[in-house]
Parts: C-alpha cells; structure tokens; sequence
C-alpha cells in the first residue's frame, strides 16, 4: 500500500546496538511462532532453551537452530553466559518459582498475564523488587507495526485530540490449541483481552473504574468465559470499550477484527488480520480519515506499514528490554510496575462481571 511521506511509519522500534544472548524458557506454540521467529527477524542470538518437555525442546531447537537445550531450569539459569536475557514464556501459574530462581539483577522478559489474579500480581511484583531484575511484561501488541504507526499519527495530531478508542474482535478462535486453558477458573480477559486493555492504557492512561461482563460459549463447555464487553471509565468525553466473541464460528462474512482510534480531526482503523481465520490470519490494513477545515471527512487513505503482530511485536518488547538493560534508555514501557496496572485493571474487570448488573424495576 502506499502512502505519502508524512503517514509513513518507522519499519521498527529502536533495536539494541549489541544484542544480548537470549535464553528462553518454555517452547509452547507462542515461542514456535512469536518469540524465536521474532528474534531471528531481529537478529537477537539465542543461546539455549529449557522445557519440562524435553522432545519438544529439542523439536524447536533444531528447527529455529539454538545451540543448546537444557537439561534443567537450574541448568539453563545456571549455565546460561554472562549478560542473558531471560525469556520466560510458560503460564502464568509457573512464574513465580522460576523468577526464584533467575540470578539477582538479571533482565527478564516475562510471557504475559503477570500472575493468575492481582494476588499473585503483587507477590511477582515484589519478587522482581526484591531480586532487582530488570523486568518487563511480553505485552506485544503494543508493537504491532499498525499499533506503532497509528501512533505516530496520533503523536503528530493527524486526528486531532484522542477522545474515543474501540476495539471489537468477532472472530472463531481455536481454543483446543491450549490446553493448559482447560479448567482453569479465569480465561477471556486474563489470556486475550488484557492485551486491549494494556493497549487502551497505553493511549489513553489509567481508567477511573471498569464496567464489565464476561460469559461462556455453550460450545466450550469445558472453558470459563470466552466473550466479553469492557467498558473504561474515562469521564465524559472520552469513551474506551472492549468487545470479544470468540465463538463465531460462521465464516469469514461477517467476522471482525479491528481498533478503531476517533479524534476531534479525524480516526484512525486497525485491522488485525491475525486473528480471523486463526492461525493461518488474513492481511492486516490500516487506514485514516481526517477531516477537512469545515469538519467535512475526507476519504479513508490507507497507511502503509510493514509486518505484523506475529511475530514483528516480539521485536519490540525484547528490543525495549535489552536497550533497557543496557542502558541505551531510560524507558521500559511494558515494565512490571505498568504491567501491574494492567492486571489492576483486569481485576476489577472481572469483580465487575462477577457483581452482576444493576437491577431493574419492572413495577408499573
């Protein structure tokens, strides 16, 4: 697609000058299609990788080319080289005990969510205080190349003041693919939303409150809730809402899958193409409309940009983390101190579903 001079983004966040070697722990399908493929992209060295499963350890190494697979999780920390990251991508449940065991002081990146509920938020925060390390939460989405090119746009005032942020998903999402989702008591927004809620934080800051409701699918039984509204509270004037169904299952017609930015000068749509037709996706766009100086629209332009949010947004959280630990900047924007906010946010999130709606009176 093309686009004039002033709507093209940068191809990619800043990258480290001297990429540190990477060790990951974990080598479930997110590794296998976001993280290593990612870090080839980027070029960011790997040295090894550890899983409780050793053959699919051993699958993956060869297949993305990593030099070793640990025997041990005290192996892979213990023997990993000087100046490592860590990459832990394992569910939330397995955090805390290997984040233990990480040597004091070391940069972690850590798969999200942040812990399976505030509780544990606040145990894994303290933990990373305790220890000192250089810790940042995997909210890649932040960095899908259309998310960092829509805003720029929005940075330079292309749509005016930010005052309305929607973000709907209508897709049919192959949950078998998880197994480790099954039985647990907390599935749609811990797993999947918290994404949009990270992202809507980032644009917009810290919403006053959360209203919320989160159901199950009758064609997932054996999941909790999996379709979900979000509204954030933002005053008056500004309006941030959520909405997921993952249980479409009719056809690509009339699936959606987008993020939609409104300002005073114009908006902003995202179409995240990843997840429909999940896992194989359909192409992702991005588009503008401003308005003219009478307030007329114009016609919607595409934006032209390059990659996708897998696996290009795996560059962006482990570029920000290494240029971080290597003090090339003094920002972290996925940090654990933020990626706690997120997870404040999700708590009340599901409190709110959980307190049900405000009753009506039908009395005549």
């Amino acid at each position: 697609m093309a686009s004039s001079p002033q709507t093209r983004p940068e191809p990619c966040p800043p990258l480290p000058r001297e990429p540190r070697p990477i060790v990951v722990i974990g080598a479930g399908g997110i590794v296998r299609d976001g993280h290593l493929p990612a870090y080839r992209l980027a070029g960011f060295p790997v040295a090894g990788l550890f899983d409780i499963d050793p053959a699919k350890a051993r699958e993956l190494a060869a297949e993305f080319d990593v030099p070793r697979v640990f025997d041990s999780l005290a192996a892979a920390v213990g023997e990993a080289p000087d100046e490592a990251v860590f990459d832990l991508a394992v569910p939330a449940s397995a955090i805390a005990r290997i984040l233990d065991q990480l040597p004091d002081g070391a940069p972690v990146l850590i798969q999200k969510p942040f812990g399976e509920d505030l509780g544990q938020a606040r145990g894994l925060l303290a933990t990373c205080r305790r220890k000192r390390l250089r810790a940042a939460v995997n909210f890649q989405l932040r960095f899908a190349p259309y998310i960092l090119a829509a805003r720029r746009l929005i940075d330079a005032g292309a749509i005016g003041e930010l005052h309305d942020v929607e973000v709907r998903v209508t897709v049919y999402m192959p949950w078998h693919l998880w197994t480790f989702l099954e039985g647990i008591p907390r599935v749609e927004i811990l797993y999947h939303s918290i994404h949009y809620v990270d992202l809507v934080r980032s644009f917009l800051g810290e919403p006053a409150g959360v209203y919320a409701r989160t159901v199950k699918h009758p064609r997932t039984a054996n999941l909790a809730s999996t379709r979900t509204n979000i509204a954030l509270d933002y005053g008056d004037l500004v309006r941030a809402n959520i909405t997921t169904n993952h249980g479409h299952d009719f056809g690509l017609d009339h699936q959606e899958s987008y993020v939609k930015w409104e300002g005073t000068g114009g908006a902003i749509v995202a179409r995240l193409g990843l997840l429909m037709n999940y896992p194989e996706g359909e192409p992702d766009a991005l588009e503008i409309c401003r308005l003219d100086a009478d307030g007329r629209p114009g016609p919607w332009q595409p934006v032209d940009f390059s990659g996708s949010w897998y696996p290009h947004a795996f560059v962006g959280t482990m570029a920000s983390l290494q240029r971080f630990a290597g003090g090339e900047t003094d920002e972290l924007p996925t940090r654990v101190e933020d990626a706690f906010n997120t997870m404040a946010v999700v708590e009340a999130a599901y409190e709110s579903s959980a307190g049900g709606a405000t009753p009506i009176d039908f009395e005549p």
